[in-house]
């Protein structure tokens, strides 16, 4: 039975991977920091602050894993660069020195979004926010002390069980417990966290080396993805206000798609688009499903 580490164990992605490990024997062991972990399951669990170089020898070097998901993160928080670039940078240092396998979480926002076609592996990160810059260093970290690691760049996670944070928000929306826009001009490929969560344990047991996208097969604006969640659970899709991200001082990356293909060639886990997914839970509105008062 190999043994598996996953940073950031009490978050979206990780609660998935360590339900999916342990289904395929995987031992497996996560960390936790401000969320406290779930005590019914079989899971090992280590307090870990990923920024002290420390804490993260000594709960790695206890566990010895042979592979390493790192998942943790910070996105919007004052520590956003000392958890998702350095943190990031001092994990792969001590998975490299213990001799373990690392599958290292990226994102599509290390690209501009300016491109008018899909992004590949060989395309230069060119960070135009705070949290892009982070993950953007992160590569660069991970590549220099950890050759052998995956770095996989994957885009919005939903799923249902729980609802993800993109899914809760556009729910509030439609329900009008919330105010807020989805943009028409800002382009995604979200995938399904069951799918991306076997994708990386099918990565943590086969040779690849080097940065894979990992992501949904189905390109689509915020707007489009908020519609397609608001008819699957019976709402009226008029109720959504689109918007574009060109009206705002902020920059922000416009069109994120991912190219997939090397993924698909690699993989035999699916890497489903929206519609397919949603297909496949049951979630096929009825025409009634349009007229909701």
């Amino acid at each position: 039975m190999q043994r598996l580490f996953i940073t950031g164990g009490t978050g979206y992605l990780g609660r998935t991977l360590i339900r999916l490990a342990a289904a395929q024997d995987w031992q497996v062991a996560a960390s936790y920091f401000r969320q406290a972990p779930p005590g019914d399951t079989p899971t090992r669990w280590f307090a870990l602050d990923v920024c002290d170089v420390a804490s993260v020898e000594q709960v790695l070097g206890t566990f010895q894993p042979d592979v390493v998901i790192h998942t943790a993160f910070r996105q919007h928080d004052p520590n956003l660069w000392a958890v998702t670039a350095t943190g990031a940078c001092q994990v792969a240092t001590v998975v490299q020195q213990l001799g373990a396998r690392l599958i290292h979480l990226s994102s599509d926002v290390i690209f501009d979004g300016e491109r008018s076609d899909a992004y590949t592996e060989h395309d230069p990160p060119n960070p135009i926010t705070a949290y892009g810059r982070a993950k953007a260093y992160a590569e660069q970290c991970v590549q220099a002390v950890c050759p052998s690691a995956v770095i996989v760049r994957t885009s919005l996670t939903y799923g249902f069980e729980p609802l993800d944070r993109h899914t809760q928000f556009v729910l509030n929306l439609v329900q009008g417990t919330l105010q807020g826009q989805l943009f028409h001009d800002e382009y995604r490929c979200p995938i399904f966290v069951v799918d991306l969560a076997l994708a990386l344990l099918e990565l943590a047991r086969n040779n690849y080396q080097g940065v894979l996208h990992v992501a949904g097969a189905e390109p689509m604006s915020r707007f489009e993805f908020g519609t397609h969640l608001a008819r699957a659970y019976g709402y009226d899709p008029a109720r959504l206000q689109g918007g574009f991200s060109t009206a705002y001082a902020e920059r922000r990356p416009r069109n994120c798609t991912l190219d997939i293909r090397l993924a698909q060639s690699l993989l035999q886990t699916p890497l489903r688009g929206v519609s397919t997914v949603l297909a496949a839970y049951g979630f096929v509105p009825s025409p009634d499903s349009f007229n909701i008062t």
